[in-house]
């Protein structure tokens, strides 16, 4: 007989595989995910340090930082159930919130002449964010694996096709969420079609 936790009643097997789940849920979450990716696209487009750092910095300020200190915020004034606002109708006000400071962001870029790859970035980040919150308005979709999977593609796009071998991890990020029970395998594969495809789409708007 298996051995089971008399404080929990999951067995070790399940607790192992429910912290491995939370593990991949925060170290790949769309705020770390974003704070990394608008470095990585910036190096692409202007192999300097220290331009691809401020670049990177300031995509990553209005679609990471920002919009993650006022989802904690509304969080811990309980507003909605924690960072990654569990609820569908929750998510309302975050993604109001995502969507304009990313579109701030985006004419930010614009007008201070960011390289094209970096603005291509961030109005496919915008794009995503679009269709998700249009599609949460009567249906919840991951953002988690429609970041993952929509970070995968551009990566591959600006720098090699080699690293499209990056959706294996983005499929452990899927069932990341589906083990904790905040998404459906189905919600968890249309976020990552959203990414692609929304983000995939805006992106190709400005390159």
């Amino acid at each position: 007989m298996a051995d089971v936790d008399t404080r929990t009643g999951a067995e070790p097997g399940t607790r192992t595989a429910d912290r491995v789940a939370r593990v991949l849920t925060e170290v790949c979450s769309p705020a770390v995910i974003v704070l990394l990716l608008p470095i990585a696209v910036a190096w692409s487009a202007t192999r300097s340090p220290g331009s691809a750092l401020g670049w990177g910095v300031l995509v990553a300020l209005t679609s990471s930082v920002l919009p993650m200190a006022g989802i904690v915020a509304g969080a811990r004034m309980g507003w909605w159930d924690g960072h990654h606002v569990r609820n569908r109708e929750g998510r309302l006000i975050p993604f109001a919130l995502l969507i304009v400071l990313s579109a701030l962001g985006v004419v930010v870029l614009a007008r201070a002449g960011a390289p094209r790859l970096v603005l291509a970035l961030d109005v496919a980040m915008l794009s995503a964010l679009l269709v998700v919150g249009l599609i949460t308005v009567w249906w919840k979709v991951s953002v988690h694996t429609a970041v993952a999977a929509g970070a995968v593609a551009i990566l591959a796009v600006v720098y090699s096709a080699w690293l499209l071998l990056l959706w294996l991890p983005t499929l452990a990020v899927g069932w990341s969420r589906v083990r904790l029970g905040d998404h459906t395998p189905a919600q968890a594969l249309v976020g990552a079609f959203v990414g692609v495809i929304a983000g995939g789409a805006g992106y190709l708007l400005v390159v």
